[in-house]
């Protein structure tokens, strides 16, 4: 089966996506879009570094958007506006 899936393009990288972050006010936001029926959900993560001790905060977004970038800008401005308004109650 592996032969045919190549051949005729099923198989698929599963190498996990890099994404840089993006620092803000001593937060690190990652913009991780999910691919969903030819849209893409506004997704991401949100980390910062307590001592030797790095929080993180997952979330996904409603809002579906028809390119991986419109989501990831998206998904930047939400989690700035986020962290104005919790700071680390985040966590």
């Amino acid at each position: 089966m592996g032969f045919f899936s190549k051949l005729f393009g099923g198989s698929k990288s599963t190498e996990p996506k890099v994404v840089e972050p993006v620092e803000y006010k001593g937060f690190l936001i990652y913009q991780e879009a999910l691919a969903e029926g030819g849209q893409y959900r506004v997704a991401g993560r949100i980390t910062k570094q307590y001592g030797e001790e790095l929080k993180e905060h997952r979330f996904i977004r409603s809002d579906v958007v028809g390119s991986e970038s419109d989501s990831n800008e998206l998904m930047l401005k939400k989690a700035q506006m986020f962290i104005d308004q919790m700071g680390d109650n985040i966590f």
